[in-house]
C-alpha cells in the first residue's frame, strides 16, 4: 500500500506515542499487582479523542499528502485511528509492542488494545504461521466486541471508525476477509451483525448479506438473513440502555420484507413482543413499549394482534 507523506514533526510525534505505549506495556508486564490498572490506563489513553493541538501535528494539511487520520468522516478522531495507520507503515515500532501484548495476552484490556492498534495491520500483512494468525484474529474479534459494548453501555460512537473499517474494508472486501481463517471470518460476520444497526450502517445490509461466509450449520440456522436476524434478536435481549434499545427498535424496521425461516421470524416476533408489556422479564419503559409495537406493526402487520393475544396468554400460564 502506498505510504502517505508525513512531516518530521509528525513522525517524531507518532514515534513518541509509540515509545510511550511500549514503556507502559513493559511496566504492566513487570508489575503484576498494577497490571490491570496500567492496561486499563493505556486503553483509555489510545481511545481518547485527539485534541486540537495534537491534531495540528498529526494532520498535515500543508503537505502534498495528508495523514490517513484525516480521512475519518464519522465519529470523533481518536488516537487509535492515527496509531492504527502508523503501525501499518512503521514495522520497527510495531514489533516490540506486539511482542509485549502477546506476553500480556490473557490480561484484561489486552485484546482491546490489540484491536484498536492493529486492526488494519492484521489485514495488510502476510503471516505464514496459521496458529499466530488464528490467535491474532481471535483477539481482534474479542477486543472489537468488547470496545463496541463499551460504546453501547455509554451510548457513544467512539469506536465507530473501527466498526466501519471491519464492515466496509474487511467484511465487504474478500481480498482482506480471506486473509484470516474461516472461523475468524464467521466470528467477524456474527459480531458485525450484532452491531450493524447501532453504528447506523443499515444501508450496508444488502451487500453485507451477499458477502456472508459459509457456515457448516447453515442447514440448521438458515441463510445469511436468518443468521443476521438471529444475532440481532439475541442482541436486543441483552440491551439495557434505553436510548440504545430505542435506536435498535427504530433501525430494525430495515428488516421489513426480508425472507426468513419460520423459526427465525417467530424468534424475532417473540423478542419484540416481550418489550410490549410492562413488567418482567424485560421491564420495558413506556417509550420502549411504544417503539416495540411500532416495529411489530411494520414487520408483522397481519399476525400481530393474534400473536400478541397468544403471547400474553402463554405468559400468564407460565
Amino acid at each position: 500500500m502506498s505510504e502517505p507523506h508525513s512531516s518530521p514533526r509528525t513522525s517524531a510525534y507518532l514515534d513518541a506515542l509509540s515509545q510511550a505505549i511500549h514503556k507502559k506495556l513493559q511496566r504492566a508486564l513487570a508489575n503484576s499487582s498494577q497490571r490491570r490498572n496500567l492496561l486499563q490506563e493505556l486503553f483509555a489513553d489510545i481511545a481518547l479523542e485527539v485534541d486540537d493541538r495534537a491534531k495540528d501535528v498529526i494532520v498535515n494539511k500543508e503537505e502534498d499528502g495528508i495523514s490517513p487520520a484525516e480521512d475519518i468522516n464519522d465519529g470523533p478522531l481518536c488516537f487509535y485511528d492515527v496509531l492504527a495507520d502508523y503501525f501499518v507503515r512503521v514495522s520497527e515500532s510495531r514489533k516490540p509492542i506486539l511482542d509485549w501484548i502477546v506476553q500480556l495476552w490473557s490480561q484484561s484490556f489486552a485484546s482491546h488494545i490489540f484491536a484498536l492498534l492493529f486492526h488494519k495491520w492484521l489485514f495488510e500483512v502476510h503471516l505464514d504461521n496459521p496458529e499466530v494468525l488464528l490467535r491474532y484474529s481471535s483477539a481482534l474479534v474479542q477486543g472489537a466486541t468488547n470496545v463496541f459494548w463499551i460504546d453501547i453501555q455509554t451510548n457513544t460512537r467512539r469506536f465507530q471508525s473501527l466498526f466501519r473499517y471491519l464492515l466496509e474494508d474487511v467484511a465487504l472486501d474478500h481480498t482482506r476477509l480471506n486473509k484470516i481463517p474461516f472461523q475468524a471470518q464467521r466470528d467477524t460476520y456474527l459480531m458485525l451483525s450484532r452491531f450493524i444497526l447501532f453504528y447506523n450502517k443499515a444501508d450496508k445490509i444488502d451487500g453485507f448479506l451477499k458477502q456472508c461466509p459459509a457456515f457448516p450449520t447453515a442447514f440448521l440456522v438458515g441463510g445469511p438473513a436468518d443468521i443476521l436476524v438471529t444475532e440481532l434478536t439475541d442482541q436486543l435481549q441483552k440491551l439495557k440502555v434505553e436510548p440504545v434499545l430505542l435506536h435498535y427498535l427504530s433501525e430494525i424496521k430495515i428488516l421489513q420484507g426480508m425472507e426468513l425461516r419460520m423459526t427465525t421470524s417467530t424468534r424475532l416476533k417473540t423478542c419484540l413482543y416481550s418489550f410490549t408489556s410492562p413488567g418482567g422479564p424485560m421491564y420495558p419503559t413506556r417509550a420502549v413499549r411504544h417503539a416495540a409495537r411500532e416495529s411489530l406493526d411494520l414487520l408483522f402487520p397481519v399476525s400481530v394482534f393474534i400473536f400478541l393475544l397468544l403471547f400474553r396468554t402463554w405468559a400468564k400460564l407460565a
